[in-house]
């Protein structure tokens, strides 16, 4: 009988080894001819097409359109793309410290980080740079255009810049900067303290512990935590983060992908600083990634209240691997589960539908699981917070607001009409001043559109090709009509516009700083986490 058994098992364990060793020869034969069949496409096209190519520009349109069918976070990175990644992880580069914007040929400063080389130098945001050295902007080709000001620390750079009309020159000395993933934190009264958390690079478990006992130190008896717009970054930095309110031991991660090494379980490693100081975590739907590691696994033990709106939903994990000639590739090779067992992706990538739509998990059907003191919580679709705050959905027009010259430019048209304001604590924004942008969007339509006017427009420039010039009435008043729409969409999100302007203009006179001196003090979402945490018997409750 035994004998039996061992010849049957091994019968069954060949016949496995065959079919596998037939798989893999047939995906390696695929592979092969795929890439044999577009080698000689490549060469055909070069040798005989009746105008000169660009292999690199055509290889570099096939990579992305191969990438496009999957998911968004599997990119390939040029030479170029390696270094902003690197720059994206560590938060360290040679520069003159600002962001800026390259569009229509125009290169714009959104913002400025505040006693950095660009602020020293007298550069302020909403200038236009159309000069960087001996390189006119308006004549290079793309936005890599930017990567021209970036540089070996201690060298100078000269940018000629229009500003309010005016050109002027100025010159700027490169240092190495370093994004702080951090930016800001202070004790909101006697006993909560408040941290910004904006980035999980290699430096985010450094720079909150050390917000954390800075905070300490003054007293805190209670921490706000806002990851509202963190957009996540490396995973051992979320599990170093937990490990600070979790014991030792604690799985905070579990990843599963088609390879074994790649699919592991994270947890604490080292004692933690503090199992007992109540914790809010602030997210909303642009929280992504590695904030959703943390929020989520920090509800899972129950460890803190998160207050605000849904979170992104992704669950997915991403590795870098090294190509040839110094490109690489960002590929995603695992899903990841919180410690109660949940995924919370939303976007289902493998289904998607023929017209390239992406279907949702938490439209099906979802799972519920429990935390540790057994309250419920779901897969799909984001981590859901304990306290649900409502907020109107943003509207296409309002989307196409931000996205818009229009909104940024009315920030430098006050800036420059009014050379002081208030505090940035104090700084706020009436009904009048909604009415006013209202009115400058009005008079400046071109800067600021939406995809049905976009559309609309081309319609009517291809019947006018076509000789149908008589609907040009009708163009006329259909136009109008959507212009109202617009504007009654916008009204909609009153008060979200005004919250965004005003980080538009307090960003102008007091930096990033300045834009969270003015939220602690007037942000509904912070004053509500501070209610909470005074309410001692309330965030019990909640938890229980």
């Amino acid at each position: 009988m035994l004998q039996r058994f061992k010849k049957t098992a091994i019968g069954t364990f060949l016949v496995i080894a065959v079919m596998s060793t037939v798989a893999f020869s047939s995906d390696f034969f695929e592979i092969a001819k795929q890439i044999d069949i577009y080698t000689t496409l490549f060469k055909e096209l070069n040798m005989y097409y009746v105008d000169e190519i660009n292999p690199a520009e055509l290889t570099d349109k096939a990579i992305k359109n191969m990438l496009i069918s999957l998911d968004p976070y599997t990119q390939f990175y040029d030479q170029q793309g390696v270094e902003d990644a690197r720059i994206s992880a560590t938060g360290e580069y040679g520069g003159i410290g600002m962001r800026s914007r390259y569009k229509d040929n125009i290169l714009t400063i959104l913002s400025i980080y505040k006693d950095g080389p660009a602020h020293k130098a007298g550069l302020i945001v909403g200038d236009q740079i159309i000069q960087i050295d001996d390189i006119v902007v308006k004549e290079f080709k793309d936005k890599s255009v930017v990567n021209l000001i970036k540089g070996t620390p201690n060298t100078s750079i000269d940018l000629k810049i229009i500003r309010n009309k005016e050109t002027k020159t100025l010159t700027v000395n490169r240092q190495k900067i370093a994004i702080n993933p951090v930016p800001f934190f202070q004790m909101m009264d006697k006993k909560v303290g408040y941290i910004a958390f904006v980035k999980f690079n290699r430096r985010a478990s450094f720079e909150v512990k050390k917000a954390y006992n800075s905070l300490k130190s003054q007293g805190m008896e209670q921490l706000i935590l806002d990851m509202r717009h963190n957009p996540g970054g490396l995973l051992g930095e979320s599990v170093a983060i937990c490990n600070m309110f979790l014991p030792k031991d604690q799985v905070i991660v579990t990843t599963r992908g088609k390879m074994k090494k790649w699919s592991d379980t994270y947890r604490t490693k080292n004692e933690p600083i503090d199992l007992e100081i109540p914790i809010v975590i602030l997210i909303d739907e642009r929280s992504a990634s590695a904030s959703e590691i943390v929020s989520g696994a920090l509800q899972d033990y129950d460890r803190a209240v998160i207050m605000g709106q849904r979170s992104f939903g992704k669950g997915l994990v991403q590795r870098y691997r090294k190509l040839s000639y110094g490109t690489q590739m960002k590929v995603t090779i695992s899903k990841y589960y919180t410690p109660s067992g949940r995924c919370i992706q939303e976007l289902d990538y493998a289904n998607r539908a023929k017209d390239g739509t992406v279907p949702k998990f938490s439209d099906g059907i979802v799972n519920s699981f429990k935390t540790s003191n057994g309250r419920k919580v779901y897969d799909g679709g984001g981590v859901l917070p304990d306290v649900l705050l409502k907020k109107t959905a943003t509207t296409s027009a309002t989307k196409a607001l931000y996205r818009s010259e229009a909104f940024f430019n009315y920030g430098t048209q006050y800036y420059f009409e009014n050379p002081k304001i208030t505090t940035a604590t104090n700084f706020t924004l009436s009904d009048q001043d909604f009415s006013n942008l209202m009115d400058y969007l009005k008079n400046n339509n071109t800067l600021y559109s939406t995809k049905t006017e976009r559309h609309f427009k081309k319609s009517m420039e291809i019947a006018s090709k076509e000789g149908l010039s008589n609907i040009q009435l009708k163009y006329d008043d259909l136009l109008a009509n959507i212009q109202e729409e617009k504007r009654h969409a916008l009204a909609t999100n009153k008060t979200e516009i005004i919250n965004k302007l005003t980080e538009n203009i307090v960003r102008r006179y007091y930096f990033n700083e300045g834009v969270y001196q003015q939220k602690a003090a007037h942000d509904p979402v912070i004053l509500e986490a501070i209610k909470v945490l005074g309410d001692a018997n309330r965030y019990a409750e909640i938890l229980n």
